[in-house]
């Protein structure tokens, strides 16, 4: 079978082939480091790291791109409230979203470009829409003509006077509430560092333009698959194709777009007060059982997280831990090696061919633990080590092979990857605390400490700053 991959620009799913043979491109919008990420920022970067696993499994060198957008309004705007440097506030929160990818088992990228180291990039693709005449000057800032071009809406489907204003910048200063920021100036109550120098002036890229620029640096005028969240097809997707076709690169061939995590049917978001951090979950559960929890839910289909999610995950990984030890001992290991190579049941290859049915694949999986335990009781060792060796390869194809390194080396219930990520989320939340005691704003201070507690995790004060620990562990 094929691998066909569904196309949310054509809506259907479609063979997959590759620009290049036996080479795939894919550029994913990542973090806007504002903040801490929660449970709702992991699924984009899980799903991709299946598909990436799959492709790679499949024969393909991949080369994935994630961005991170370290400079923005709500940035600036949470660093100033927090008395922070802007670019201190962003490089510790990428360093947060950095270590929660690494707890869930999330390969690094080929490249993790930040929008501020690439501006000469963002500078040069800007003057080239305004030499083509798709782009305007206005007092300092730039915008991208929609009416300029005719494609615009081609990506979500809409008819352009059917949209809200863009929002990214005032209306009355644009010749369309349609078109969009690519330059903004900068402005007096923002600080110096926040801008650069332009041929129209100081100031910063907006959010859209940079992704435009940085795919094209490192994946070239036309590339594979471009994904990310759902959230993001409109506007920041349709502006980036609108962008970059506008200066005549072909840009992305598929786009990939996965749901959200969503709690009593809204979207996990900070702003709803529903977004669980990725630091008061791991605290309660292995990092393996949130991965599975986020991958067993095909890519597209919406995840109602509720209490019981991350328990029924935890029993799932928890038979595939029990079967994978006991049949190592019984009959020996395979090593990383061979279960990378070892031959896929057709019906789990079938399944991930389809569009990463991953849920069907989790089938087959289940099924073949079941033969194996079946098998480890009649005392089939031929039987069982067939069963280990196939569990483990699919597994490992979803990043979860319990005898990977990532998984392997478990202390106390948590490996000490996890626990090193899980320390460098908490710290975030710990400098959060006393940085409002410092302002003596009590209440948000008792808050972050009661947030933690009802995740498990201690805050002791002491007169060298306060440290954490697990509840568990007194």
């Amino acid at each position: 079978m094929t691998l066909r991959l569904y196309d949310t620009a054509t809506r259907d799913e479609r063979d997959f082939a590759p620009l290049t043979p036996g080479r795939v491109g894919i550029y994913l919008c990542g973090p806007t480091v504002q903040g801490s990420p929660h449970v709702g920022h992991l699924r984009a970067a899980v799903a991709f790291d299946v598909l990436q696993r799959w492709l790679e499994r499949s024969g393909y060198q991949v080369t994935l791109v994630r961005n991170v957008t370290d400079i923005d309004d709500k940035t600036l705007v949470k660093a100033a409230e927090a008395g922070d440097d802007w670019w201190a506030w962003a490089l510790r929160h990428e360093r947060e979203f950095q270590a929660a990818y690494a707890a869930v088992g999330v390969k690094p990228p080929a490249a993790e470009p930040r929008a501020t180291g690439h501006i000469p990039e963002i500078v040069a693709l800007i003057a080239r829409l305004v030499e083509n005449g798709h782009a305007y000057e206005q007092d300092g800032s730039v915008y991208f003509d929609v009416r300029s071009f005719a494609e615009y809406g081609a990506l979500t489907r809409q008819a352009l006077d059917a949209l809200s204003p863009a929002t990214d910048s005032p209306s009355e200063v644009k010749r369309d509430p349609h078109d969009f920021a690519l330059w903004k100036a900068r402005k007096d109550e923002e600080p110096a560092t926040a801008s650069w120098d332009s041929p129209w002036g100081p100031g910063r890229p907006g959010w859209h333009i940079e992704c435009s620029a940085m795919s094209q640096r490192y994946l070239g005028d036309e590339f594979d698959i471009h994904g990310g969240g759902l959230d993001l097809r409109f506007p920041h997707h349709e502006n980036e194709q609108a962008q970059s076709r506008a200066a005549g690169y072909g840009f992305a061939r598929l786009w990939m777009h996965s749901a959200w995590v969503t709690q009593s049917g809204a979207k996990m978001s900070k702003s709803l007060g529903n977004g669980l951090l990725v630091s008061e979950v791991l605290a309660a559960h292995e990092p393996a059982a949130l991965r599975l929890a986020l991958a067993a839910v095909h890519y597209r289909s919406m995840l109602e997280y509720t209490p019981s999610t991350l328990d029924e995950a935890s029993a799932q990984w928890a038979r595939f831990q029990g079967f994978v030890a006991r049949a190592s001992e019984k009959v020996g290991a395979p090593s990383l090696e061979d279960v990378a190579s070892a031959p896929l049941p057709e019906a789990f290859v079938e399944a991930m061919d389809d569009d990463l049915a991953v849920s069907r694949a989790l089938a087959v999986i289940h099924e073949t633990v079941r033969a194996g335990n079946a098998a480890l009781t009649a005392g089939d060792d031929a039987a069982v080590a067939a069963a280990l060796m196939s569990a483990r390869a699919m597994l490992g194809v979803l990043g979860l092979d319990p005898a990977a390194p990532e998984w392997a080396a478990e202390k106390a219930g948590a490996s000490d990857a996890a626990m090193s990520a899980l320390d460098f989320l908490v710290q975030a939340d710990i400098a959060a605390r006393a940085a409002a005691r410092a302002a003596k704003d009590w209440g948000t201070a008792d808050a972050i400490r009661d947030r933690l507690a009802g995740a498990g995790i201690v805050i002791a004060d002491a007169a060298d700053g306060a440290r954490w620990s697990l509840a568990s562990e007194g």
